[in-house]
């Protein structure tokens, strides 16, 4: 009868597999969220300020490659980032008309990068670590 294994090569071999399990998902979600997310082009914009109903509405005027003028409405933070300022770099959906952000990618494909980079970083932790005492103990 062979003796059971101590309770560390255990929880080792167990988050070895759930981090590596848990960031291939994750990183399969990742390239969803990307590949879903489109093509962007960045274009310099001028940021215009036009009375609304409600006051103030920040509009942002760029030609698009294909040289055609587009204008989109901001809201939010984004026209909190632009408050004050006469032109801005923007990213634009290829494609459409009016859509427009501030930042190439959307901030949750950064977070699930992240994670699953870091559920990767704990799997080679794990298996390097159990490496390591399979080989001290002989």
């Amino acid at each position: 009868m062979t003796p059971a294994p101590p309770a560390v090569d255990v929880l080792l071999e167990v988050f070895t597999w759930v981090g590596l399990g848990g960031g291939l998902v994750l990183a399969l979600v990742a390239v969803v969220l990307w590949a879903a997310d489109g093509t962007w082009l960045a274009a310099d914009a001028i940021v215009d300020t036009e009375p609304g109903p409600d006051g103030d509405v920040t509009v942002v005027r760029w030609f698009d490659a294909d040289g055609d003028a587009n204008s989109a409405t901001v809201t939010g933070a984004d026209a909190a980032v632009l408050a004050g300022r006469d032109s801005a770099t923007i990213w634009y959906r290829h494609g459409w008309s009016g859509r427009m952000r501030l930042r190439r990618r959307p901030p949750g494909l950064r977070a699930v990068a992240l994670s699953a980079a870091g559920l990767f970083a704990l799997s080679v932790l794990c298996l390097v670590a159990g490496w390591v005492l399979y080989f001290a103990r002989g």
